[in-house]
């Protein structure tokens, strides 16, 4: 603008106005704004038609997530790239939403199809009962999720800020003890919010278990929303309807859910839920962040409390509801459900297989479906284990189901450390990964089975490849968190030790005990800390227990083999600033 004033002689000129610049979360919210990717499918046709160079920024970074899809890594992990997340290279994963777990056999058969025609023939069983699809180039793309449309299924949602995929119980209408059948109470809410544009710009990720079985094996501790059967008798009647919990989540910063003093009637359910997304997406003030956008941070930053939640519930109901009432905590119950069990249906049976952290072949996944369809009814479950479960088997063809579960490499009768173990997607194909995870956790079973096989406790061994803990660390017995340590001039794999995680009545958040090595020395340490606790335990004691019992500089003291100091869960800024120095030297940021 001219003032009109001329400036003195020999006077600097004015400093150009140079405007702030646009922060990740800016960013993502002004994308968001400006489009729903639902409705753009037709776009993503387009760059199948034109090539990957024909793809934006924003598509790449944002929307094609709402869409279940991420740009692939190139395998190096974060260290290969900058500012915190690594390269991609030329292919995409894809999630696919299976709400509660439900799967037919006409299904898993056609993902294999896909895997195998685009796939590179695996794919993963995720720990949202998800299977994600890899090595997908753009070209597949729409040929995939058309494939996928023809057999009812979608990756729609799997991803992004959004609803992500519904969980439940994977016993779902067949559990002897579960109090109701939650799974048309799952796929009703998928039904309400996912795809719903009501719904496609939430502050983040919103996640949600339901389940009417007493073991929660969907974990509704650490969803946005978790509801649990429960009941009540009024005047001698028996009603079966939902707890509440809200606020859960994981990730760096874990955070159990906080249970709301509420009965939820069985017809009340989607309408609760679909207001506490309500109550989600209307709170400005977690769009500042990346980092503190979960539904928890109401809780954990801003001071939010049960009583202000549910007040805010039942205003926006209209109606209030009915208070809590008591209900049982699942006491160290397992919940991969890998074996052969009965149902609550007369001469029906479950047929439970262990997916090693939930790496499944294309064979793999033909063969499950074939062996639902010639000994069941082609139904099948995917467990929040990353394992896979055919149902509605006769109790006379249970042997033969087994035999072909074996022999396509899904054990029934899996091992301890197997059957145990979780794994998340890693540097091999996660930009965000620090570890390479897959192939290290089956190492890592091979060594503990080898070294222990008279371990006799059922035990949770969570590998996860950063702190964002997509492997679930925190609530497992052993949690193992990627990092970095240098070894003379090389930075390799390491990982950070988390003990005593647990959820249902016990839960508890992982103990980082200050102890981090080697990946290749994991092994050693936690056969010295098992090897005590067979030794050292009471009568009946589990691992929960026996950690209870001891401090962190003793439990540090049993995986070390000797006393030592405690190390920080992260390197300090100086270590951060050599570790950075070192990937540009080495070309790694290039």
């Amino acid at each position: 603008m001219n003032t009109g004033i001329a400036a003195e002689p020999g006077a600097p000129a004015a400093a150009a106005i140079v405007p702030p610049k646009e922060t990740k979360a800016q960013r993502v919210e002004r994308l968001k704004r400006a489009a729903n990717p639902w409705d753009r499918l037709e776009d993503i046709r387009a760059f199948a038609r034109a090539g990957r160079q024909s793809i934006p920024p924003e598509w790449m970074g944002a929307y094609f997530r709402w869409w279940g899809i991420y740009s692939q890594g190139d395998g190096a992990g974060v260290m290969g790239g900058k500012n915190g997340e690594g390269k991609a290279n030329d292919y995409f994963m894809m999630r696919i939403a299976l709400p509660s777990g439900l799967l037919r056999s006409n299904q898993l058969r056609a993902i294999a199809a896909i895997s195998e025609r685009h796939g590179r023939s695996i794919a993963d069983l995720t720990v949202r009962q998800n299977i994600q699809l890899h090595w997908l180039s753009i070209e597949a793309i729409p040929e995939t999720i058309d494939a996928l449309a023809a057999v009812g299924l979608s990756p729609r949602s799997a991803c992004g800020d959004v609803t992500r995929n519904v969980t439940g119980c994977p016993l779902a209408g067949l559990a002897h003890d579960e109090l109701l059948d939650a799974s048309p109470v799952a796929l009703a809410i998928a039904k309400e919010l996912s795809g719903n544009s009501e719904f496609y710009n939430l502050p983040r990720k919103f996640k949600i278990s339901v389940t009417g079985c007493p073991a929660w094996c969907s974990y509704p501790e650490i969803n946005d929303v978790g509801l649990t059967a429960v009941e009540r008798f009024r005047d001698g009647v028996r009603e079966v309807g939902f707890s509440v919990r809200v606020g859960g989540g994981l990730s760096a910063d874990p955070h159990l859910a906080v249970r709301l003093d509420a009965f939820v009637r069985y017809e009340q359910a989607v309408r609760v839920v679909r207001t506490i997304a309500e109550i989600f997406r209307d709170q400005e003030s977690l769009r500042q962040s990346r980092d503190r956008a979960r539904l928890k941070h109401l809780f954990t930053q801003q001071g939010w409390t049960a009583e202000r939640f549910l007040r805010d519930v039942n205003h926006r109901l209209g109606y209030q509801l009915d208070p809590g009432v008591p209900e049982i905590l699942p006491k160290d119950v397992y919940r991969d459900h890998v074996g052969v069990f009965p149902q609550k249906q007369a001469g029906a049976f479950t047929v439970g297989a262990g997916v090693l952290r939930g790496r499944i072949s294309a064979d793999q996944m033909r063969a499950a479906a074939d062996l639902a369809e010639r000994h069941g009814n082609g139904e099948l479950r995917t467990t929040n284990m990353q394992n896979l479960l055919i149902v509605n088997v006769p109790k006379a063809e249970t042997a033969a189901v087994v035999k072909g579960l074996d022999l396509a490499g899904l054990p029934v009768a899996a091992p301890t450390f197997w059957r145990g173990a979780i794994a998340c997607s890693g540097t091999e194909f996660c930009k965000l990964a620090i570890t390479e995870t897959k192939s290290y956790t089956r190492w890592l079973v091979e060594e503990l089975e080898e070294r222990l096989p008279q371990f006799d406790q059922q035990m949770k061994l969570h590998v996860t490849g950063c702190p964002n803990s997509c492997g679930q660390h925190w609530i497992a017995d052993i949690g193992l968190e990627g990092k970095k340590i240098k070894q003379g001039r090389d930075w390799v794999d390491a990982y950070y030790f988390c003990v005593g995680g647990a959820v249902g009545q016990f839960q508890y958040i992982a103990r980082p005990i200050g102890y981090r090595c080697a990946a290749t020395d994991v092994p050693a340490a936690l056969e010295r800390l098992f090897r005590r606790y067979l030794t050292g335990r009471d009568d009946n004691e589990n691992l929960r227990s026996y950690f209870a019992r001891f401090s962190d500089d003793e439990l540090r003291a049993q995986l070390a083999g000797e006393i030592l100091d405690p190390v920080l869960r992260d390197l300090p800024p100086h270590r951060q600033h050599d570790l950075a120095h070192d990937r540009v030297a080495t070309g790694a940021m290039d």
